[in-house]
Formats: structure tokens, C-alpha cells, sequence
């Protein structure tokens, strides 16, 4: 298959704001597998992380998604969402994902809304809504700055999903 010739889907947001749901959803309806979220396998492992471990985390991600080779690639997290993590936690970003940002390509950018419930999880650190809307916002400049054209879904349950498909309606005929 030929890069040039996949459509490239990119899902990021704060915490708990289904972006696992939402990949899952969006491969079935495009009858590929998709990219899961290389920290959550590292951190299970490795639940005391550091500064290096999210560059390390943001280079697996990468390597994944650069080297998957279907139609359709959903990628559930990508080099932004290990930037505002790193820059919320620790004031600071790696070089390196400064650098490979400009290098990803993604056709469509899902931002995903906290208009969803907070659910605990082991691996999740930021439960309060002020902590959620400031993530947010970072995510938003960030996209912002970077002038990608992203697309801010919600809505609960199905309805999110189809928020999403219709984002990537334009994108594809499927």
C-alpha cells in the first residue's frame, strides 16, 4: 500500500475523553485495526515514569505509526499528545518531539471535548475539570499554532462517533 494513498487519522485530547472508544469505533467502521496507545503498555510496566520515559513512549508511538501500512490509519494518540503531556507535567518538551511533530502527517486531527464524566483509571492523573479545561486549551494553541486544521469532537455514546465520522466525511468517500 502506498503512504500516499492512506488516510491518516489522528485522535488526541485530555485524559478520559474517549479516545480509545472513539479508535476502537472508527476501525471497525473502516475494517482496519488501529494504533493503540503505546504509553498505556509502558506505563502498566512502568507506573513510576520520567521526563525520558514520555520520549521514549512518543518514539514507539511514532515508529508505530510510520510503519503501519493499511488504507486507513487511527492512530489513538500521537507526538502532540506526548508534548502537552510533557510540557504539563514536567515545563519542558523533548527536542526530539518538537522535531518529529512536523514530520507526522495526519489527515484529519479529532480533538476530543471533555464533555465526558471523568473515569478513574489507574493510569490517569488529571481528574479535575479545571485540570481537564487547561489540557484542553493546550491542545487547542497548540493546534492552533502549528495551523493544523483540526476538528473538536463531542457528544456522548454514538453520537460522538458520528461527530467523528462526519469530521472525516470530507476526507473520503467511505
Amino acid at each position: 500500500m502506498e503512504k500516499a494513498n492512506q488516510l491518516k487519522i489522528a485522535i488526541l485530547g485530555p485524559e478520559s475523553t474517549g479516545k480509545s472508544i472513539l479508535a476502537k469505533e472508527l476501525a471497525r467502521h473502516f475494517g482496519v485495526a488501529y494504533i493503540p496507545e503505546f504509553a498505556r503498555f509502558f506505563l502498566r510496566k512502568n507506573p513510576s515514569y520520567t521526563f525520558d520515559d514520555v520520549t521514549y513512549i512518543s518514539k514507539q508511538q511514532f515508529d508505530r505509526i510510520e510503519n503501519y501500512h493499511l488504507p486507513v490509519v487511527i492512530a489513538d494518540t500521537e507526538l502532540i499528545v506526548t508534548k502537552i503531556w510533557q510540557q504539563y507535567k514536567y515545563g519542558k518538551v523533548d527536542q526530539w518531539i518538537e522535531d518529529h511533530i512536523s514530520k507526522q502527517s495526519f489527515d484529519v486531527y479529532l480533538l476530543m471535548d471533555i464533555d465526558l464524566e471523568w473515569t478513574f483509571d489507574p493510569l490517569r492523573e488529571n481528574p479535575s475539570i479545571a485540570e481537564r479545561e487547561e489540557i484542553f486549551e493546550l491542545y487547542k494553541k497548540e493546534l492552533e499554532a502549528k495551523k493544523i486544521n483540526y476538528h473538536i469532537i463531542s457528544g456522548k455514546d454514538i453520537q460522538r462517533t458520528k461527530n467523528a465520522l462526519t469530521a472525516i466525511k470530507k476526507y473520503t468517500k467511505k
